[in-house]
């Protein structure tokens, strides 16, 4: 029996999160893998936290729940989850609605057939997506092609939440970014360890500002600085 980490970074989403929460849990998994799900409130000022300590009370074990004291970003927080799970594989999962824990078992599926030690979850290669906005689908694919050309990866969709790995593949890891910045320096990291790294379709349910969405232009910017970064340094 092998255990799968849900790794859950929250900040603000009180709306969305106990919905989520559900999905995540409801979700069947193959026969050989439990489950524990790792949820690392990052400062929410929203009512989330009070919430989040009723869920985790309600389901522990199952939902380990941690808290900062403060904002500190997706990155910090990703890097508490990391550190508290368990498992011997780790699925990084948004706190809101604009991916669905269904596409897990599509996730999981070349890891626990030996073909993967990563699996990346793509919005671009043909999964259902919701139609939203052209200058993020086009800012995705930039950098998306500046993280390839610098890490010589061919993937569609270096920012896609969903990554999936065993815990080999990060085992001794040292990650340093805070905010959406991750994203970049995980790929490039992985990257340098020479892995094997798989990509699967997902649907993407985007979310409008107006709905929550947090990502902006300045981290467009930062991730590029992330890119450039985290490949070209030793």
């Amino acid at each position: 029996m092998q255990l799968l980490s849900i790794l859950i970074p929250v900040y603000n989403e009180l709306p969305t999160v106990e919905e989520l929460l559900s999905r995540v849990r409801g979700v069947e998994l193959p026969a050989n893998l439990a489950r524990e799900i790792v949820m690392v409130d990052d400062g929410s000022t929203d009512g989330t936290v009070e919430l989040l300590e009723r869920l985790a009370a309600e389901l522990s074990p199952e939902v380990k729940l941690i808290l900062h004291e403060k904002n500190q970003g997706k990155g910090a927080a990703l890097r508490t989850a990391l550190t508290a799970a368990e498992g011997d594989i780790l699925l990084i999962q948004d706190a809101d609605l604009e991916y669905h824990p269904r596409d897990y078992p599509a996730l999981l599926a070349p890891i626990l057939e030996g073909e993967a030690d990563v699996v990346y979850g793509s919005r671009f290669h043909g999964g259902a997506q919701r139609v939203l906005f052209f200058w993020h689908y086009l800012g995705n694919r930039a950098l998306t092609f500046l993280s390839n050309l610098m890490s010589d990866l061919n993937l569609s969709d270096m920012e896609t939440c969903y990554k999936v790995m065993r815990r080999e593949a990060v085992e001794g890891m040292k990650l340093s970014s805070d905010r959406f910045g991750i994203e970049p320096e995980l790929t490039a990291k992985l990257a340098k360890r020479k892995l094997r790294i798989y990509e699967v379709p997902v649907s993407y349910y985007g979310r409008t500002y107006a709905e929550g969405k947090k990502i902006g232009w300045r981290d467009g910017i930062a991730a590029v600085w992330a890119i450039l970064r985290y490949n070209l340094l030793p």
